[in-house]
Order: C-alpha cells, then sequence, then structure tokens
C-alpha cells in the first residue's frame, strides 16, 4: 500500500518538473522572438541577460525533471516565472501584442 503512493509521489513529482521545463522553453522561446530594444524600451533587464536567465533556467529544469522541488528546480521555476510574469506582459505591451488586460491593472 505504501508503494503505491511512493509511485504516485514520483509521478506528481515528474509532472511538475515537465511543466517546470515546458514553462523555461516556453520563456527561451518567446525571448528569442522579442527585438533586443524592446527590452529596454520596457524598462526591464537587456535581452542577452534575459536569454541566459532563461538558458540556465532550462539546463537546471532539464537536469532536475525528475526531482522536482529541489534546488535547481525551484531556481528554474523562479527564474522563468519572473520572466513570464513580469517581463514579458511588459513586451507585449511596448511591441503592441498584448492587449489591454495585460500586466497590472492601473485603476479598478
Amino acid at each position: 500500500m505504501l508503494n503505491i503512493f511512493g509511485d504516485l509521489q514520483n509521478f506528481i513529482a515528474f509532472v511538475f518538473g515537465v511543466a517546470a521545463l515546458g514553462l523555461a522553453v516556453f520563456g527561451l522561446v518567446d525571448a528569442l522572438r522579442h527585438r533586443p530594444d524592446a527590452f529596454s524600451a520596457a524598462g526591464k533587464a537587456s535581452k542577452n541577460i534575459w536569454l541566459a536567465v532563461l538558458g540556465v533556467a532550462v539546463a537546471l529544469s532539464f537536469v532536475s525533471v525528475s526531482s522536482a522541488f529541489s534546488l535547481p528546480w525551484i531556481l528554474a521555476v523562479v527564474g522563468s516565472g519572473v520572466y513570464v510574469a513580469d517581463v514579458r506582459p511588459a513586451l507585449r505591451q511596448v511591441t503592441g501584442r498584448g492587449s489591454s488586460s495585460d500586466g497590472p491593472a492601473t485603476r479598478w
């Protein structure tokens, strides 16, 4: 009976590891698609810095895909999560691809 719970725990950790890898790859591909001047226009770090952060996030999440919730996995999720939650909406707004509902609201 306990073996079933161990297998389930390993499966859930693997699903989270694959999700982190997907998030990091999505962020890296999205960062590659934007112009370098859009990063500075949005008030964010340069494109090269974000490509390095996301490249490291892809590598760390690939290494830790079977051991989710480890330190490399957490670093990968934080790096790619910051890009997707903060940098990507700002880039979309600067390049005109985002809608008015992207990013934080300024009013009620």
